[in-house]
C-alpha cells in the first residue's frame, strides 16, 4: 500500500481575492480523493483538519501516521469520522470490525492505535472518504447509518434546492470532541445546496461531491460574501472552505455531498446567513 499527503497552508481573505482560477484550484480544490490500493489525504492549517480518502481494491490499507502529525500513530491526537461511499467494506480498529456498507459511517475516537480499510469485493471495491480533526479527549467508536441520523429536510423543488440533510457524526447522535459530519442529498431535479449562504467563523468546512452522473459537474462557490469566487468540480472530489468562506454549489445534474467540520463550536446552527440578493 501508498500513503500519499500533502500540506496546505491557511490564507488571508484578502490575499485569495488575487488568486486566479490556477491558484485558486491548488489551494482548495481535493481533486484525487481514491486511488486503488492507496490511501490519499491533505491536512490543511484551517483548523488542522485532514481530509482524505482510502480505497482497498487488492489490499488492506491501514490509517499511517504522517510527518506533519508528530505522532506514532495517527489517532495519537485526532478523531476521525469516515463514510463508505463505494461497495460493501469493513474497518478494524485495534482488532474489532465494523462493517460499513454504502453511505454508512463510522466515527473513530483518539488513542485508537490500528485502523485497517478492506473491501469484502474487489470487483466492487469500497471506497472510504474521511475527515479528521484533533482531539483532546477519546470518545467510544460507534457506526452510524441514516437510520440513526437527524433528518433536516430542506428547500423546494421550486427553489431546485429540496434536499435531506443527514446529520450523522453530530453531537445530537454522538459524543465528539469538535468533529462534526453528515450527509445531503438533492432530490431529482434540484441542483442548489447551502442556500441561503452562510458562513460560521468558528468553524471551517469541507465538502465532498460523489454521485454525480458522469459528464455532469458541479460549480462550487466560495470566497466572502461580497466578494464570491468559484470552482469547477468533478464527482469524487473536495473542496477546502475558510471560517470566512461561504460553501455553496449548484450542478448540472443530481448529486449528493458529505460535509465535514472542525473548530471550537458543536452548534450546528451557529451560522451567519446571507440573502442571494446580497451575494456578489
Amino acid at each position: 500500500m501508498k500513503t500519499n499527503y500533502e500540506l496546505r497552508y491557511a490564507a488571508h481573505p484578502e490575499d485569495v481575492k488575487t488568486y486566479d482560477t490556477t491558484r485558486l484550484r491548488k489551494e482548495h480544490l481535493i481533486e484525487t480523493i481514491f486511488t486503488p490500493d492507496e490511501v490519499n489525504m491533505v491536512y490543511t492549517l484551517y483548523d488542522r483538519l485532514i481530509v482524505g480518502g482510502a480505497m482497498p481494491v487488492k489490499e488492506t490499507l491501514t490509517l499511517e501516521t504522517i510527518e506533519h502529525l508528530k505522532s506514532k500513530f495517527f489517532l495519537s491526537r485526532r478523531e476521525l469520522g469516515t463514510f463508505n461511499v463505494g461497495g460493501p467494506g469493513k474497518i478494524t480498529i485495534d482488532g474489532k470490525v465494523y462493517d460499513l456498507d454504502y453511505k454508512e459511517a463510522l466515527y473513530i475516537g483518539a488513542g485508537d492505535k490500528k485502523v485497517a480499510f478492506e473491501s469484502k469485493d474487489p470487483a466492487h471495491p469500497a471506497k472510504f472518504y474521511f475527515n479528521s480533526a484533533t482531539a483532546h479527549c477519546s470518545y467510544p467508536d460507534k457506526k452510524v447509518t441514516k437510520a440513526d441520523a437527524v433528518v433536516a429536510e430542506m428547500g423546494s423543488l421550486e427553489g431546485s434546492n429540496h434536499r435531506n440533510i443527514n446529520k450523522m457524526l453530530v453531537s445530537q447522535v454522538l459524543p465528539t470532541c469538535q468533529l462534526q459530519m453528515g450527509m445531503t442529498e438533492l432530490a431529482p431535479g434540484s441542483v442548489w445546496n447551502t442556500m441561503p449562504a452562510h458562513i460560521h467563523s468558528r468553524r471551517m468546512e469541507a465538502y465532498f461531491y460523489f454521485e454525480l452522473p458522469e459528464g455532469q459537474a458541479v460549480c462550487h462557490f466560495m470566497g466572502e460574501p461580497v466578494e464570491t469566487r468559484h470552482i469547477w468540480m468533478k464527482g469524487d472530489q473536495a473542496v477546502i472552505s475558510p471560517q470566512w468562506s461561504i460553501h455553496s454549489a449548484a450542478a448540472t445534474g443530481n448529486y449528493t455531498f458529505i460535509w465535514g467540520m472542525g473548530g471550537e463550536n458543536l452548534d450546528y446552527g451557529d451560522q451567519d446567513f446571507f440573502k442571494e440578493t446580497d451575494l456578489r
